[in-house]
């Protein structure tokens, strides 16, 4: 890593690597052992390096901590400094190697600075987690906007973490093989490209399904494109109303614990049998929204993305 150092506490003990690394999770009967992290990497003295969006609350908090007792170093991003702060801190209070990125995916600008600084400090990227994201608020009929004024959750949810793999994409190509694992929903719904922005008839609920089942055809899109390239897509519907802010916040009752989110999600990222191009509910690979499977539909959300994010 080209300043890694700089921002990170590395492992002192090798004996703490090698008792992280023979941890085995036994999840959903598939058996998952991290010892098969450093092979990923090109000199196993180096950790892989994980990026994990919206990593300073909920969810995402618990992946980082994870990810970072399994042998990662991981990137914690959020918005919030000082949650951040805290994150790193317990991550590398448990002898591992984290830094915090602080970026808010509702504004391009922000997003094009963060993975401009992951490009300019990181020579690989073994793992890349698109965690973040927002719900459909607490008042449902109110359509709020992105910095550039796109429809908010399709901007946070889907645009920002398409510009942040299509940017990415040549770092992880080279760090292969490598992961990308999108966090993403069993709410679904048909994406409207004549109402994208939906402007009309606007519902939270919509908002958020078309912006997660977009994550899926994403994930499909990049399976196929990187078919062979030791880079594999998959994307997981960790739980149903899980107690993270996001439920929380619009005064939902959970019905499941983080920890419980946590284990498919894991699963997928640690199995070396995921395969690629999979669509996850908890620990089954199941079948999306039929519009996922249509290439025409994703080819079509492929060209908007690309417009509006400003990828050639």
């Amino acid at each position: 890593m080209k300043r890694q150092e700089s921002h990170t506490h590395l492992i002192t003990s090798r004996a703490v690597v090698l008792a992280c690394l023979l941890i085995t999770f036994q999840v959903t009967g598939i058996s998952i052992s991290p010892g098969t992290l450093n092979a990923q990497s090109a000199d196993p003295g180096i950790r892989p390096v994980a990026l994990v969006t919206g990593s300073t609350d909920g969810l995402g908090r618990e992946l980082a901590i994870r990810l970072g007792g399994a042998g990662y170093h991981v990137i914690v991003h959020g918005r919030n400094e000082e949650r951040g702060r805290e994150i790193v801190k317990e991550i590398t209070s448990r002898e591992g190697s984290a830094r915090l990125i602080t970026a808010d995916l509702g504004s391009m600008a922000q997003v094009r600075d963060m993975a401009d600084q992951v490009i300019a400090d990181y020579d690989r990227l073994d793992l890349l987690v698109n965690n973040a994201g927002i719900g459909r608020g607490t008042d449902v009929k109110l359509r709020q906007k992105s910095e550039e004024g796109y429809e908010l959750r399709f901007a946070v949810n889907y645009l920002s973490h398409f510009y942040l793999t299509r940017t990415l994409l040549p770092l992880i190509k080279k760090s292969a093989p490598a992961k990308i694992v999108s966090v993403t929903s069993a709410a679904q719904q048909a994406i409207d490209f004549e109402n994208v922005m939906l402007k009309r008839e606007y519902i939270g609920n919509r908002a958020y399904a078309q912006s997660k089942l977009a994550q899926i055809m994403m994930t499909i899109d990049l399976a196929e494109e990187l078919d062979g390239s030791g880079v594999t897509v998959n994307a997981v519907h960790p739980a149903v109303y899980m107690a993270t802010s996001m439920v929380l916040n619009r005064g939902g009752t959970p019905f499941t614990t983080i920890d419980a989110g946590a284990d498919p999600v894991m699963q997928v990222i640690m199995s070396p049998v995921a395969g690629s191009g999979n669509y996850y509910r908890q620990a089954e690979n199941t079948k999306a929204n039929d519009q996922a499977y249509d290439p025409d539909a994703r080819h079509r959300l492929r060209e908007l993305a690309m417009g509006l994010t400003g990828i050639n």
